[in-house]
């Protein structure tokens, strides 16, 4: 079983994801550790030194790449990724569970106000302009997101009970 969780910043990808994979004995992978590990720095520094198109040619070939040599897995995607070089069409046509992990704006503005630091892309917002900048980015990823094969909304649910829910819903 190969899952791929998807979804904005803040959703619970990589924490859910870790878990999930613990509980079905699969192997959890963070696409952007991976990317990293290529790269040899981290995604804010390539941003900085390469910029976003550099960023997200090498995000859509270590996605290729990790998909075609790779089997039992969870792997948490970046919130972008669905939505650049037909990366969504390209999830759709291999043998992967895609689930997209929802969450309302309430939510992810209130996970995220308190980790902007670790967060570049939203570390300058206050938390008008933050919500702001939240709800213009899922207006325009929802259509990539919504591709998915499964829908899990996140919202007023912890770790364990998501990952219970999720098991249910794919196995």
């Amino acid at each position: 079983m190969n899952i791929v969780l998807l979804g904005y910043m803040g959703c619970g990808k990589s924490t859910i994801g870790k878990q999930l994979a613990l509980e079905r004995q699969l192997e959890f992978f963070d696409l952007d550790d991976l990317i990293e590990n290529q790269e040899g720095q981290g995604i804010s520094k390539l941003f900085e030194t390469k910029g976003e198109l550099y960023f997200r040619k090498q995000e859509a070939e270590v996605l290729r790449s990790f998909v075609s040599k790779n089997d039992n897995f969870v792997l948490a995607l970046g919130g972008g990724t669905p939505c650049y070089a037909n990366n969504t069409e390209f999830l759709l046509e291999q043998n992967l569970q895609t689930v997209y992990l929802k969450a309302q704006l309430k939510t992810l503005v209130s996970r995220l106000q308190d980790k902007k630091a670790q967060r570049p892309l939203i570390s300058r917002f206050d938390e008008s302009q933050l919500t702001e900048f939240i709800a213009k980015h899922l207006f325009e990823r929802r259509f990539y997101y919504e591709k998915a094969a499964v829908h899990y909304n996140i919202d007023e649910k912890g770790i364990e009970q998501s990952v219970l829910e999720l098991e249910k819903l794919l196995f």
